[in-house]
């Protein structure tokens, strides 16, 4: 069956059924990343390894994740753009009922890459719908975008959390298999939209490297990224450990409920992108740089509930102000390489979080919680201070 989804002839060239449905969209499919995180502790046991090695669930997703985006996201440049989110999000349906019936941890483990892999989806309809929108509303589009994306986020922990604790962890995936089931038909019927160049697939992969030469903008937003993302990383692959363990004793469904901070988030990006397009987006880096470094001083005092759950606040909004205003730097480049634009910037600002994760999980292991929240703040000040080095030199996009 196949759902036509109507005029995308507005003001800014997207209508807002077809705004919502890309937001709807994003929300649905970028759980998969999501749900294990409240669920480690109890994966672990359910598997019989340790903290450590379940921990590398999260990271190996990111990786994968990555990897989809370097190898599958450049083909939105080359096809129709509705047929590729369409096939990636089919693809993850036997994925995530594979993961839900994975016997031990040395199959889940490969699965958690594969997943990620095939889990870009958001990260086709974000160029996708940035193609649909004008100069002047691109921000508020991709604002709006991405907070469905956010708000998924929030939702994937919190139901995860949830419905962990009371019917276990696998009935998650087979969940999430059903939802992505059910948007198919919508993906269909999206709008086509017309490939920009006739790269051979080795020659569009190359040309991320000559993107990356050329534009300065690409090279600050890619490190930027990559260290914000980090910074959130290393919380969330430890923050289950830390709720679940000797330190507060609570179950899944209080660490999903820490899901909520990512509301946070989702409003911030209502406000960004709007911000990024009237102020600048230099402008709104530097302010969730700054609300990353507060984040961090909260979640020092993380044995007071109240100051994790405000830490965790200002991490998420931190974290989704810096990266849609590089999104807004990095999409408004060229309309003809969006796709590998944004393939270039988010397979770093992934590959950052992967290194987050395994950064935040080494430092648990070694140092505890305090470990993890002198990680988070060595890499926000790494971040800082590539952001006061390309203000110096002054950045062609303010």
């Amino acid at each position: 069956m196949e759902v036509v989804i109507g005029d995308l002839t507005k003001r800014e060239g997207i209508s807002r059924g077809l705004l919502l449905l890309l937001a709807v969209a994003c929300g649905v499919t970028v759980g998969n990343l999501y749900y294990s995180q409240p669920l480690l502790p109890q994966m672990a046991g359910d598997l019989g390894v340790s903290d450590a090695r379940m921990g590398s669930v999260v990271s190996l997703s990111q990786l994968g994740y990555a990897l989809g985006l370097l190898l599958l996201v450049p083909l939105g440049d080359r096809m129709d753009r509705r047929r590729l989110i369409f096939l990636t999000a089919a693809a993850s349906v036997p994925v995530l009922l594979l993961f839900a019936i994975a016997p031990s941890a040395s199959l889940l483990l490969p699965l958690s890459l594969l997943l990620g892999f095939v889990t870009v989806t958001p990260q086709i309809i974000v160029p996708y719908a940035a193609g649909l929108a004008d100069a002047e509303g691109r921000g508020r589009v991709i604002g709006t975008v991405m907070s469905g994306l956010f708000v998924g986020i929030v939702v994937a922990r919190v139901v995860s959390g949830f419905l962990g604790q009371l019917l276990g962890w696998r009935l998650v995936y087979v969940l999430a298999a059903v939802a992505t089931t059910l948007l198919l038909p919508l993906l269909r019927g999206l709008p086509r939209s017309v490939s920009g160049v006739g790269y051979s697939y080795g020659r569009l992969l190359r040309s991320l490297w000559h993107l990356l030469r050329e534009e300065s903008v690409l090279r600050q937003s890619c490190f930027l990224g990559a260290t914000t993302f980090a910074c959130y990383s290393i919380l969330w692959a430890t923050l289950a450990f830390y709720l679940e363990g000797p330190s507060h004793g609570y179950g899944s469904a209080v660490t999903g409920l820490f899901g909520l901070t990512g509301l946070a988030g989702a409003l911030t990006s209502m406000v960004v992108g709007r911000l990024a397009d009237a102020r600048g987006p230099l402008r709104t880096i530097a302010a969730g740089l700054l609300l990353l470094l507060l984040a961090y001083l909260c979640l020092l005092g993380g044995a007071l509930l109240p100051l994790l759950a405000l830490g965790a606040c200002l991490l998420d909004a931190g974290t989704q102000s810096v990266h849609i205003s590089n999104q807004t730097r990095v999409l408004g480049l060229s309309a003809e390489a969006r796709n590998r634009l944004n393939t270039a910037y988010m397979v770093t600002y992934f590959a950052g979080g992967a290194l987050g994760s395994y950064l935040g999980v080494a430092a648990w292991n070694a140092a505890g919680w305090y470990g993890v929240c002198l990680a988070g703040l060595g890499v926000v000040l790494l971040g800082g201070l590539g952001y006061a080095t390309f203000v110096l030199r002054g950045s062609p996009y303010r």
